[in-house]
């Protein structure tokens, strides 16, 4: 069994560490509590510390990142790690060191959080039924918000947008009928982002119903001296997503609309989890960093190599999948 053979390992390495090395109880204690948690890592994927891939250590390293374990912790790990398979090659246990080329922690970067795709059709989904019961307001305007945030959900999937960027977008600023939009991001740098079906369905059915309904909705307790001329001005405001009134939205509507949706998946996202969730389900089904880093507007695609790691996962399995020298004999 992979256990048994893991302890044979470590109990080897650790008389090593005693012994020939002459190392303290205390560094002993880190080095066993270190290499056990990697040898229970691999154990569920049926793998053995002699067996063990450089893909191994990467995913455990940044299991250890998305547990929030703090990098000194992680490169503790990875330097138990290397004295492992360094001993291991001495003994000439293995033929390959599994920690070789692995970089320092601190060079590493954390995996945006991203929903699975279930939980981000869920979300998608959930304005629906959120506002069906339209219990404080009536039918039609509950319909029309409805409308609304399905719309500001699928745009914010469609286009890895940033909540700045969706509050603040423009009715001239989609171009429906070319199915992409203009979208102004971090210092006034301005993208083309293209827009799926659901996108443009959602959006058709907004525009058509439910924003003129909000554009003539009621102020919610405005003031008495609020005038007819600015009433008239907020009905025809120049953005795309109004509020009741044709007010501009605020951030903190946004979390709370998101959040709520999320909710309904069992998660609680933020909106820059759903700017993620599109890059990740983006390089998950192949596309390329170029086109990733285009669509996110990152200025650099250092910025976008973040999702590297996603990238080389989905090369791995094509490329075992495809190439005939790949597969197991």
């Amino acid at each position: 069994m992979a256990a048994e053979a893991n302890s044979r390992v470590l109990s080897s390495f650790l008389d090593y560490l005693r012994i020939e090395k002459g190392l303290a109880p205390l560094s002993i204690s880190a080095y066993t509590t270190d290499i056990c948690q990697f040898s229970e890592f691999l154990e569920k994927r049926k793998r053995r510390l002699l067996t063990a891939r450089r893909g191994d250590v990467r995913d455990f390293l940044q299991q250890l990142f998305s547990n929030q374990v703090d990098g000194r912790s992680v490169g503790r790990k990875l330097s138990g790690l290397r004295h492992l398979y360094r001993y291991l090659l001495l003994d000439k246990k293995i033929e390959y060191d599994a920690t070789l080329n692995i970089e320092s922690p601190r060079q590493w970067k954390v995996l945006p959080k991203a929903l699975a795709r279930d939980e981000m059709e869920a979300t998608l989904a959930a304005p629906l039924t959120m506002h069906s019961g339209g219990r404080t307001r009536n039918g039609k305007e509950s319909a029309a918000l409805a409308a609304r945030d399905r719309a500001m959900l699928e745009v914010f999937y469609a286009g890895a947008l940033r909540v700045s960027e969706i509050i603040n977008t423009k009715l001239e600023d989609l171009k429906l009928e070319a199915v992409y939009m203009l979208v102004r991001g971090k210092g006034d740098q301005e993208r083309v982002v293209p827009l799926g079906r659901s996108a443009q369905d959602a959006l058709t059915q907004y525009l058509a119903q439910a924003r003129p309904a909000l554009a003539a909705g009621k102020r919610s307790r405005a003031s008495s001296g609020t005038s007819a001329t600015v009433v008239a001005s907020a009905k025809n405001s120049p953005l795309l997503f109004i509020a009741r009134g044709g007010r501009k939205l605020t951030r903190q509507r946004i979390w709370q609309m998101v959040r709520a949706a999320s909710a309904v998946s069992g998660r609680a996202a933020s909106p820059h989890m759903l700017r993620h969730s599109c890059a990740t389900h983006m390089v998950e089904n192949g596309a390329d960093l170029r086109t990733v880093q285009t669509i996110l507007g990152h200025a650099d695609i250092s910025t976008t190599q973040i999702y590297t790691h996603l990238a080389l996962d989905r090369l791995r399995t094509v490329y075992q999948k495809h190439h005939p020298r790949a597969k197991a004999r």
